[in-house]
């Protein structure tokens, strides 16, 4: 039996469905963007051994490349105030809000130079792209053991003075798609208070109006970009921790709300686009 008729029609079928089901379509994107993810890492791998030999952060710029192509493929733009900001020539702590796997793309795109990221152990392991964000020099963390991770705080705190680095850290711990922020950890800001850096906050519009898991929506769309002003932490100890991370948080939300058009009541997201993200 020929298996050419069979697969014409599995084919045609498949092509079928992407016209018609908006989950197909949602699924084929996604699909379509894991194997990107693993196949450009590889290639990543392979370009940052060459060009510097084994870790290091400059192998960021090699990697921030390769993503920042995706956008070009999945219809995206980025609108960034305020990206001078981020190019100071001094090390600081950066936060974001933390929407989807999608945030890698706006990661990428306003990337400044000597970065690095702090990610949860279990990403590690994820073949190249594990590999890949290992020889980014990506500090890695076990958040089912607070005190290791206190540890590894404790290391970044020390190597990023010394060596001028940035640290890009998501303070809600995981990805948040409900149309606010999540509460903050506390990671971020220990860092900047035992380092003295500034914190510069860094915030993304709500991804709900082309991406949406719950009722399968990913089309074309612009994302808004405000970086904040630089919060200083000069002369701050562990005491101060929790009003800092309010001062950061009340920023956020407040920028976050205005940059998605999103209208807010009684410190809750309001109104329909709200209520949808929810």
């Amino acid at each position: 039996m020929e298996l050419w008729p069979w697969l014409t029609a599995a084919l045609l079928l498949a092509l079928l469905l992407l016209q018609l089901s908006r989950s197909a379509k949602f699924y084929a994107k996604i699909g379509l963007y894991c194997v990107l993810c693993f196949t450009v890492s590889a290639v990543a791998v392979v370009v940052c051994l060459l060009r510097h030999g084994g870790r290091t952060v400059e192998n960021m710029s090699i990697i921030s490349w390769f993503i920042r192509s995706f956008k070009y493929l999945y219809g995206l733009r980025f609108e960034v105030k305020g990206r001078q900001k981020l190019e100071e020539d001094r090390p600081c702590v950066i936060i974001s809000n933390h929407q989807s796997i999608l945030d890698m793309m706006g990661l990428m795109e306003v990337l400044p130079d000597r970065c690095v990221q702090i990610a949860k152990r279990e990403l590690l392991f994820l073949g190249p792209v594990g590999l890949i964000m290992y020889l980014g020099g990506v500090l890695f963390i076990n958040r089912q053991r607070s005190r290791m991770a206190m540890t590894v705080i404790s290391d970044v705190g020390e190597r990023m003075v010394r060596e001028k680095l940035k640290v890009w850290i998501y303070p809600e711990g995981t990805r948040n798609d409900n149309g606010d922020l999540l509460p903050f950890k506390k990671g971020a800001f220990y860092l900047a208070i035992q380092a003295q850096v500034p914190i510069i906050p860094v915030v993304y519009s709500s991804f709900s109006s082309f991406y949406n898991y719950k009722t399968k929506l990913f089309t074309p769309g612009t994302v808004k970009v405000e970086v904040l002003d630089a919060i200083p932490t000069a002369g701050l100890t562990i005491a101060d921790v929790p009003e800092l991370l309010d001062t950061c948080q009340q920023a956020m939300r407040t920028t976050f709300f205005h940059v998605s058009q999103l209208p807010q009541e009684n410190g809750a997201p309001a109104g329909p686009d709200a209520q949808a993200s929810q």
